[in-house]
């Protein structure tokens, strides 16, 4: 087999194996979830369903601001494609498999993998830090139970933000490319990108809060538990990121959200949330990845895909 008939079957792998676990996640929590779908209402989960895919929309311009900082101004089609379908790649255990599937799928485009990598790596650095700055400015003001139970979280907030300094960025960057046997980024991280991928990035965590509150309001949650929604979601993700063997942080997540959720909802109804939110998100990821296959491939710009670019031709930062 030549190389690139083996990086074709690789990429095809990843795909597939991704779209095998996030089946499996959907099919394990299905009876649960349909008795739970049974005391919503369906403006709110058709609502709530809309916000998810949203914010998945606005991460995937996060990280296309990042590829843009970097060197590669991916056209939006492209990064949208890219974004949906490795982002099925959280479902398969170790977080791992979301980079890898975004540094090969982004080689078709001529991206060089140090690029994307970078890029991959900065915008789970950003989510992970603004995550965690949201849950810290909403939660202990409206939440108890967030406050006692994981305050140690919300310590490691200023240090993230503070770790996203253009400066100290491209020089952690570099480093770890240096670790690893590969040329230094061609393009240091500016803070015009850091800023867009920033404002992105909490325009996603205020969509999935939105998720979340609408589906608070169908089990009679009132609006003022909107901060509360917004900073339980964020806790939660964050929280199922660090238990990264977990697909998609699968239990980590819900204990987390049941938590804060608790004190502010009837009994009973948190697990329903939860439940609902896991079942709804993971549609949310299966309808958007199919979304972006509808689009259609563009034509390459120039070279052969399954080839090692030496250098992208892209909007060069500060130009964009």
């Amino acid at each position: 087999m030549s190389r690139a008939a083996l990086v074709r079957a690789l990429r095809l792998l990843l795909i597939v194996l991704a779209l095998v676990f996030c089946v499996w996640s959907l099919a394990s929590q299905w009876d649960e979830a349909r008795r739970a779908f049974g005391e919503l209402s369906w403006p709110g989960l058709v609502g709530a369903f809309a916000f998810g895919v949203a914010g998945l929309v606005a991460w995937t311009f996060g990280w296309r601001a990042f590829m843009t900082g970097l060197g590669s101004r991916l056209p939006i089609p492209a990064a949208l494609r890219i974004a949906a379908i490795s982002g099925l790649g959280k479902y398969v255990p170790g977080m791992v498999w979301v980079v890898v599937s975004q540094v090969e799928l982004s080689r078709a485009h001529q991206v060089p993998r140090a690029r994307s990598f970078s890029a991959s790596v900065l915008a789970v650095a950003t989510s992970t830090a603004c995550g965690l700055a949201v849950a810290a400015v909403t939660l202990p003001l409206t939440s108890a139970a967030a406050r006692a139970e994981y305050w140690w979280l919300f310590l490691f907030a200023p240090v993230l933000i503070g770790s996203l300094y253009p400066p100290f960025v491209t020089w952690a960057l570099n480093t770890l490319l240096r670790l690893a046997r590969q040329r230094p980024l061609e393009h240091a991280v500016g803070f015009g990108a850091m800023a867009r991928a920033v404002a992105w990035t909490v325009l996603g965590w205020l969509l999935f809060g939105g998720h979340l509150w609408l589906l608070c309001l169908s089990v009679g949650g009132g609006p003022r538990l909107v901060f509360v929604a917004v900073g339980a979601y964020a806790l939660a993700f964050v929280a199922g990121l660090l238990v990264f063997i977990a697909p998609g942080g699968l239990g980590a997540r819900e204990a987390v959200m049941v938590a804060v959720l608790t004190p502010v909802l009837p009994a009973g109804a948190p697990i329903v949330i939860a439940l609902a939110s896991r079942v709804l998100l993971t549609l949310a990821d299966l309808a958007y990845a199919g979304a972006t296959l509808l689009l259609g491939r563009p034509p390459l710009t120039a070279g052969n895909a399954d080839a090692e670019p030496e250098l992208v031709t892209g909007t060069p930062p500060g130009k964009e």
